[in-house]
């Protein structure tokens, strides 16, 4: 078995050390015996280009990280608006980590590709100054700087957003790569970038929680100008930041001009009949009772008690994030996940030789060669 001697140790340490593991839980990830693994970092072992792949892989790095003899340079190896996401939340789990600089990466690649694009083809963040305005007059700005085109579902505001320069993320709904963990609160994030700013939303069991979250995470990168990690929790927050976020996705999802369809004379005032009550105008918004709740409750025409109410009969549901999902159409899932934007970016440099399609696969999840021609014929179809 070929053994390697060049390798930088102090960058497996830095891993260990970042990822928030030992190295005897690194060997048991890897399989490796811990004490040959021990032997192998006090210098006494060396260790083979198998052994390195294993640890590249489960640290998601190249294998040449671990040849190159400078420390490493977290300045150069992350972008400005990862570290500021990671000073903001130092808590921040390491599988949570990964993810969002796997999510940078991806950007990079973006950046990368729509260099030879027509730069016209491409229109770059650039919201409106919303400074000084309250939030339902930033919400209505930002509602008409989108352009709504009357398709309210999470695609139709997804697909807005990316024509406006957001690149918009969401989770698998199985396990895997592009999956928040399990185990993990964190319903959405977002990284702010000059150009071309990253939104990130879990998978839920409701595409309407999917879209506040998406709408709550644009607000913190137009209003707050950063970005933030957010937990279920927030999205219901009274207070600071995340409830100018939740004002803001509330106003913009539902205007004024929406809340005044809405009768009050047949508000039902017993908590489990609000639901069935607002069931019309949440079909027809793409929007959950809650948040029309919650705007009726910032407009003083809902009591404080009939809210709490609500909240408290509502929390005995169970937050689910999908767990399984039919890999029958497996083509389409790099659509779902990193958006029309990205794909179409991916299959132009395709088609024009810029990359190959080995390349093409990495960047679409890895997806099949058989699969990516499907893929193809999806967009070719519009």
């Amino acid at each position: 078995m070929e053994k390697l001697e060049s390798i930088n140790i102090d960058r497996i340490l830095w891993c260990c050390e970042d990822r928030g593991i030992t190295v005897p839980e690194l060997a048991v990830a890897i399989k490796i015996e811990p004490e040959k693994l021990s032997s192998i970092l006090d210098l006494q072992d060396e260790l083979s280009i198998g052994q390195l792949k294993k640890i590249a892989k489960f640290f998601n790095r190249g294998l040449l990280f671990f040849l190159e003899r400078e420390p490493v340079d977290e300045n150069r190896l992350r972008t400005t608006g990862f570290r500021t996401l990671a000073n903001e939340y130092p808590d921040l789990s390491p599988k949570l980590k990964t993810l969002i600089e796997r999510v940078e990466r991806q950007r990079q690649v973006f950046l990368s590709l729509r260099e030879d694009v027509d730069e016209d083809a491409i229109q770059k963040f650039d919201p409106p100054t919303v400074r000084g305005l309250d939030v339902r007059d930033a919400a209505r700005t930002v509602r008409d700087w989108l352009g709504m085109n009357g398709n309210l579902s999470f695609n139709g505001y997804r697909d807005a957003i990316e024509k406006c320069g957001v690149l918009v993320f969401r989770s698998n709904g199985y396990a895997g790569a592009w999956q928040i963990p399990s185990d993990s609160p964190v319903c959405g994030f977002s990284i702010i970038h000059r150009e071309f700013p990253i939104i990130f939303v879990r998978k839920q069991d409701s595409e309407n929680r999917q879209l506040f979250t998406l709408i709550h995470e644009l607000g913190h990168l137009i209003v707050h100008v950063s970005g933030f990690v957010d937990n279920l929790d927030d999205l219901f927050s009274y207070s600071g930041k995340e409830r100018e976020a939740n004002a803001f996705a509330g106003n913009l999802l539902v205007p004024d001009s929406f809340l005044n369809e809405i009768n009050d004379d047949n508000n039902p005032h017993k908590p489990n009949e609000f639901d069935a009550w607002l069931k019309p105008y949440s079909f027809r918004w793409g929007v959950s009772p809650e948040v029309i709740l919650r705007r009726l409750l910032d407009s003083q025409r809902l009591s404080k008690i009939d809210y709490k109410a609500y909240r408290e009969w509502k929390s005995t549901e169970v937050f689910a994030n999908t767990s399984s999902g039919s890999r029958a159409y497996r083509f389409r899932e790099p659509k779902h996940l990193f958006g029309d934007r990205f794909v179409k970016t991916v299959l132009d440099a395709l088609h024009s030789k810029q990359i190959n399609i080995t390349r093409a696969s990495t960047y679409l999840d890895n997806l099949k060669i058989a699969d990516i021609h499907k893929l193809e014929r999806v967009y070719n179809a519009f």
